[in-house]
């Protein structure tokens, strides 16, 4: 699977480290992350304050191409692209990942996400997101709340509706 999936809650110890779920480590090496000496030069977990939400947004190499072609369609020296770039790639941080499957979070992320003791990691298919474990309760909570008002939008695979579609369930 190539897609970043499931919930994981795990602690921080004392030195701000974290053990990244093994079923995330692997869609991270097949996205072509290398380990411990390919994160030195350069490769990594690219992490940053989400723009919507008090989590962090990670991800690979697919992630950092996400972006790239975010910024492609937004014209040359534009203020939208600039903003974009200063909000994307100027607060990302690129973690690497230890021998024993281990990141460190810098305190400037923790505290963007009030990560204590504890992370949740979530997966998003092309990317995941780091939270408190609190605020992440609240935030699955409301999201099942809005898919659940809205689950007959959904119904129908596609944007015709979901007449005759055979009902899936939300």
């Amino acid at each position: 699977m190539d897609r970043f999936v499931s919930t994981f809650t795990n602690k921080i110890d004392a030195k701000g480290r974290v053990s990244v779920p093994a079923s995330f480590r692997a869609v991270l090496e097949r996205d072509g992350y290398g380990g411990q000496l390919e994160a030195k030069s350069g490769a990594g977990i690219y992490c940053y304050p989400s723009l919507d939400a008090p989590a962090l947004d990670a991800g690979g190499e697919r992630l950092a191409q996400k972006i790239d072609r975010l910024l492609a369609g937004l014209p040359d020296y534009s203020d939208e692209r600039d903003e974009l770039s200063v909000a994307l790639y100027g607060d990302v941080q690129v973690l690497a990942i230890d021998g024993d499957g281990r990141i460190v979070l810098p305190e400037p992320l923790r505290a963007h996400a009030s990560i204590g003791a504890q992370v949740t990691f979530v997966g998003l298919g092309d990317k995941f997101q780091l939270w408190s474990p609190e605020r992440f309760a609240e935030r699955r909570e409301a999201a099942r709340a809005k898919v659940h008002q809205h689950r007959r939008l959904f119904a129908g695979g596609g944007r015709e509706g979901g007449e005759g579609s055979g009902g899936s369930q939300a």
